[in-house]
């Protein structure tokens, strides 16, 4: 079977009378839940999309659904990225394709494994067109198991997220994500994020960071599976969050903090407000000691944005912050 291929920098079909969105769709053996997922794409009611996909190195039937979907909506709605043929892994293969989307495109992040709601772009660019600074959208989820029974909803967004809090945790899902052009391109300029996170947190960050929009829509967009082969999965509980964080210690917590630090320490993007903080951050985190930690101390006390969003999640915060 012939391969439609997209090359870098082509431009993709546009209708005036709608706002266009490149849908990305990093693929890795999903053979078993795309239909689903692709099924749900050609519901939607905004329907000026694209969906451009790269194949991670499957080895099951994927790359043979994805060419049968795009005979089933035509190769320009369905075109295959393949600059980088290699197993780049999750964080690697969505920054590819995210090189290759137009300018004046919004973005809207796929994971192979879920099954959106028909509204999900029309909600997300309603929410995104009311601004011209780089916006992101993100929204809930409905957790189910792989046959899609419902097990629970993911947890509350919080109002209004900014830079200090994108510092502590991340609370925009990749599947959800929505982009301004504006933000598109923003993040094109500085893909891909440091190591040890993924391109979810490192857009709410790089967004947050420019003192772009994040809006959070707390109606799940989508069904979110849950299985043993998730890239990052969901837990839905506090109490499961909340152990795994115990699990990991604060350490191993602070060793990401600070490595996230030092690389947006370094971005031209930064405003001024945010690049003070994080070379003020920078200084405390220094410093060792007792007087070390009257220092974070008094840091958290005058920073009250430098949080997570639920009470017992901040005080795991304050706890690894003081201690890692």
């Amino acid at each position: 079977m012939q391969t439609p291929n997209v090359q870098h920098g082509m431009d993709l079909p546009q209708h005036q009378e709608t706002v266009p969105v490149a849908v990305l769709l990093s693929v890795y053996n999903g053979a078993a839940f795309l239909n689903d997922l692709l099924t749900s794409l050609k519901q939607q009611t905004h329907t000026n999309w694209v969906l451009l996909w790269r194949d991670d190195g499957s080895t099951d039937a994927s790359i043979k659904c994805m060419h049968q979907f795009a005979l089933d909506v035509g190769i320009q709605r369905c075109r295959q990225i393949t600059s980088s043929p290699a197993h780049l892994g999750v964080v690697l293969s969505y920054a590819t394709l995210l090189k290759d989307v137009p300018a004046g495109f919004f973005v809207a992040f796929c994971d192979q494994d879920d099954v959106w709601f028909p509204d999900k772009l029309e909600r997300g660019l309603k929410a995104l067109t009311v601004t011209q600074k780089p916006a992101l959208y993100c929204s809930r989820q409905r957790l189910t198991d792989t046959k899609l029974r419902p097990i629970s909803i993911s947890p509350q967004l919080p109002p209004n997220p900014c830079f200090q809090m994108a510092l502590t945790q991340n609370i925009a899902t990749g599947c959800t994500i929505m982009l301004s052009p504006a933000a598109v391109s923003l993040l094109q300029a500085n893909f891909p994020p440091p190591n040890h996170i993924l391109h979810d947190w490192w857009a709410y960050l790089v967004i947050t960071g420019a003192d772009g929009t994040v809006i959070t829509d707390n109606r799940p967009t989508l069904f979110y599976r849950q299985h043993d082969n998730n890239a990052v999965g969901a837990p839905a509980l506090f109490t499961q969050r909340a152990l795994a964080a115990i699990r990991r210690g604060p350490w191993q917590f602070m060793f990401i903090f600070r490595d996230n630090l030092a690389y947006l320490g370094k971005q031209p993007y930064l405003s001024t407000n945010n690049r003070h903080f994080v070379d003020a951050l920078h200084r405390v985190l220094s410093q060792s000691g007792l007087m070390g930690r009257w220092h974070r101390w008094r840091m958290l006390q005058h920073s009250p944005k430098l949080r997570r969003y639920t009470w017992p999640e901040q005080i795991i915060f304050r706890l690894w912050f003081l201690l890692g």
